[in-house]
């Protein structure tokens, strides 16, 4: 994918993410931040003067300068970044940096502030009331971003575009959505997004308008739309919920679910009639494993979410067990080997070898391939 900005918003408030700490924000809330809408002109004046819709710190009169941390509402690995000045015009900032840092647990802010900081976008100059954007060149898995400004003023938003990359360790507690955003599943191609992003199908939560959700434009002539999305991994769908809230006048008539593998296709759901405004919810009959789906809808219209529920198959969960311990910073992945008990030196000679071949002690095999119950 040439445009990182076509990426998930890693850092987004609709997905999780939070502003957890800043050094200043006298005159407008951290917390802007991550918003989820587009920054907005205010024209408005309060006690502390112009607001704005964005992050805005006080005038610097010492050395230093300001920063806020982020945590990622879906850990992953980076692709670019968007610092956007819009509406600063006077009070901008005239370069920022980013850093990434991986941390295990639900860290405070003191022990973010020791955390091993690792650059993703050095220090580099923006210009005002602009959507700065800057690809980063990362393959590691963080888990929080921190936003540095030289040396103070005013940032609307702080996009963090990437892909999510899951803890496999929490997916191994049960079933899960294997279509979710947040499990590192991603949609790959769209026939049309005229009214609402594919992206919005596979988001946390349930949908709150009918904007939130995936909707085409009437279509005109023959064939119907569909969007296809990679799984968090190669796994086995047994429940499909397919949710048309808030589409009334505009639900696709019928919907079916293919799965898509290296040997070709396999129905999961055949082409079913669907009612508006409505989670629809079907068990599936046994299929194969996959590793990617097409949702077909006929003829067009709009669906709100698309969950797929089910289990990895064993190569699958292997996978995403390597993908997620191969992209860990050292110094977590040193945490992680230590929670299960492997000895330091063993630690460190597995981190060292990654990617990581050949036999490994027991319980380090279950971190990277799973439990023995996965089937294949």
């Amino acid at each position: 994918m040439t445009d990182f900005r076509k990426l998930p918003d890693l850092a987004s408030r609709a997905v999780g993410g939070a502003v957890v700490a800043a050094s200043d924000e006298f005159f407008a809330a951290k917390e802007n931040l991550v918003a989820a809408a587009e920054p907005a002109p205010r024209d408005d004046f309060g006690h502390k003067g112009k607001e704005y819709d964005g992050w805005e710190t006080r005038r610097r009169r010492s050395p230093g300068h300001d920063w806020a941390i982020v945590r990622l509402g879906l850990p992953g690995i980076v692709a670019g970044v968007v610092v956007d000045t819009a509406f600063f015009t006077g009070n901008y900032p005239p370069r920022a940096v980013v850093e990434g840092a991986a941390v295990e647990g639900h860290p405070t802010v003191g022990e973010l502030e020791k955390a091993d900081w690792q650059p993703l976008l050095p220090l580099s100059d923006l210009a005002g009331d602009t959507a700065n954007a800057f690809a980063v060149d990362s393959d590691r898995r963080i888990t929080h971003v921190r936003l540095a400004i030289h040396p103070d003023g005013g940032v609307a938003r702080l996009r963090v575009h990437g892909t999510a990359l899951p803890d496999p360790r929490l997916l191994d507690a049960g079933p899960f959505d294997l279509a979710a955003l947040e499990n590192g599943a991603l949609v790959t191609g769209v026939s049309d997004e005229f009214y609402g992003r594919p992206t919005q199908l596979i988001a946390p939560g349930l949908a709150r308008s009918m904007g939130e959700g995936w909707e085409t434009r009437r279509r005109r002539g023959d064939g119907n739309d569909w969007v296809e999305v990679a799984l968090a991994c190669e796994g086995v769908v047994t429940l499909a919920e397919l949710d048309t809230t808030w589409f009334i006048g505009n639900a696709p008539g019928t919907a079916s679910v293919t799965g898509l593998t290296a040997e070709g296709e396999v129905t999961l759901l055949p082409r079913t009639r669907l009612q508006p405004d409505t989670r629809h919810r079907f068990v599936l009959p046994s299929a194969p494993g996959v590793s990617r789906v097409r949702l077909d809808v006929f003829p067009d219209g709009g669906m709100a979410r698309l969950r797929l529920w089910g289990r990895p198959t064993a190569a699958g969960r292997a996978a995403l067990g390597r993908r997620w311990f191969e992209a860990l910073p050292d110094v977590q992945a040193l945490e992680v080997l230590g929670s299960i008990g492997v000895p330091p030196s063993d630690a460190g000679r597995l981190v060292g070898a990654r990617p990581v071949t050949g036999a490994v002690p027991e319980a380090v095999a279950r971190l990277l391939d799973g439990p023995a119950t996965y089937g294949a």
